[in-house]
């Protein structure tokens, strides 16, 4: 019985130990929050315009965005990365290709989703993009 109580009052107490606690949840910011920031409503409305197809004037609103200074580096290289889909779209290859290089230089884990990468226009120019950074980003190609 006393080795029962014992091994029971062990296990009780490597439980105690056992794991720390979970780190806290990332802080997350309110969308009326960064809508009231010039340069993040405009990410958010060039977005809406790519989207609904109003490509002349997304490419505007995605511009002024990114000369206002967004704050955070993943929306800078969303920006850049719709303005790389409309410079392709329209037959501008350089000034496409120039967008993806200034993507990854915003967020150097920048990169296309799966569907993206396989679009016919723009997927060429990324991947060409991509074998041109540095080793990181020319793997993660590779493996998808």
């Amino acid at each position: 019985m006393r080795l029962l109580l014992g091994s029971l009052a062990l296990a009780g107490l490597a439980a105690c130990v056992a794991t720390p606690p979970a780190p806290p949840a990332p802080a997350t910011q309110s969308i009326v929050a960064l809508y009231q920031r010039p340069a993040e409503r405009n990410l958010i409305n060039g977005m809406r315009y790519y989207e609904e197809g109003s490509f002349e004037r997304a490419e505007s609103v995605l511009r002024s965005a990114l000369a206002q200074g967004l704050s955070d580096s993943r929306d800078a290289a969303t920006a850049h990365k719709y303005l790389a889909f409309l410079a392709c779209a329209f037959n501008r290859l350089g000034e496409c290709e120039q967008q993806f290089r200034n993507a990854f230089a915003a967020d150097r884990n920048f990169a296309l989703s799966e569907v993206e990468i396989g679009h016919p226009i723009w997927g060429p120019v990324y991947r060409k993009v991509v074998e041109s950074q540095p080793p990181a980003q020319a793997v993660e190609l590779k493996k998808q």
